[in-house]
């Protein structure tokens, strides 16, 4: 059957209340007046008594072996075994003594309820990735790196072809191709000169071409505005 440990006052055994006892009348634990520690000691257990408390066997064991040092200590020709009964009383104080200041130290250390670690010690990072995964998953973080490269990447040139390498046609130079094709013929459907147009710059360059030419007197354009022909007889300025 497991023992049955009682905690009497704030002493927690008969060993914790003779440090006190000591402590509190300053004697000597090397060298231990076992009488006047027998008079505290069992004024202490009849203390207790009195306030109904019930004394552990312990207790009262210590108490049975204080007054079997003291009666020792009386008897004649008994010095050495009075001596060696006392070394063994100090030697399991100063033994207990220690393990209190121990358990003091280390409640004091402790953060989180009764786990006590140690700090944290570095360790050596391995670089090498040894996870493996799916062909798949490296598909897919594959492209999402590309992605977010190309969202970063400028415009391609491509995407300003339209308008960094759209032809510049001037109104000069079709005004010479209107006149070129009145020489050959002198009357022209209007709309046959747009008919080759290759680009909106040179439809542009081509009527605005025509009114220039129309404005200047050089041609005329029919009511319908179905024919245009040459004027000869405009005069140069």
């Amino acid at each position: 059957m497991e023992k049955l440990l009682f905690k009497l006052q704030e002493f927690e055994g008969p060993l914790d209340l003779l440090l006190h006892l000591i402590a509190k009348h300053k004697l000597n634990i090397y060298d231990i007046e076992i009488s006047a520690l027998l008079e505290q000691y069992l004024g202490a257990i009849e203390q207790m008594q009195r306030q109904d408390m019930e004394v552990a066997s312990e207790f009262l064991e210590m108490a049975a072996r204080l007054v079997h040092i003291k009666t020792v200590s009386l008897l004649p020709r008994h010095e050495e075994e009075q001596e060696e009964l006392k070394r063994e009383l100090s030697g399991q104080l100063l033994e207990y003594q220690a393990v209190k200041e121990i358990a003091r130290e280390l409640f004091l250390q402790n953060r989180s309820g009764d786990i006590f670690v140690r700090a944290p010690q570095p360790l050596p990072v391995d670089m090498l990735y040894t996870r493996s995964h799916p062909p798949v998953d490296l598909q897919k973080a594959y492209d999402a790196v590309l992605g977010k490269l190309g969202r970063k990447l400028p415009p391609p040139v491509t995407a300003f072809s339209g308008i960094v390498h759209r032809r510049v046609v001037s109104v000069s130079s079709r005004i010479l191709f209107i006149l070129r094709r009145l020489y050959e013929k002198s009357s022209l459907r209007f709309h046959s000169l747009f008919e080759r147009g290759e680009d909106r710059s040179e439809l542009v360059a081509t009527f605005l071409g025509v009114l220039e030419l129309a404005k200047s007197g050089r041609v005329r354009i029919s009511d319908d505005n179905e024919q245009i022909t040459l004027n000869t007889t405009h005069k140069r300025r």
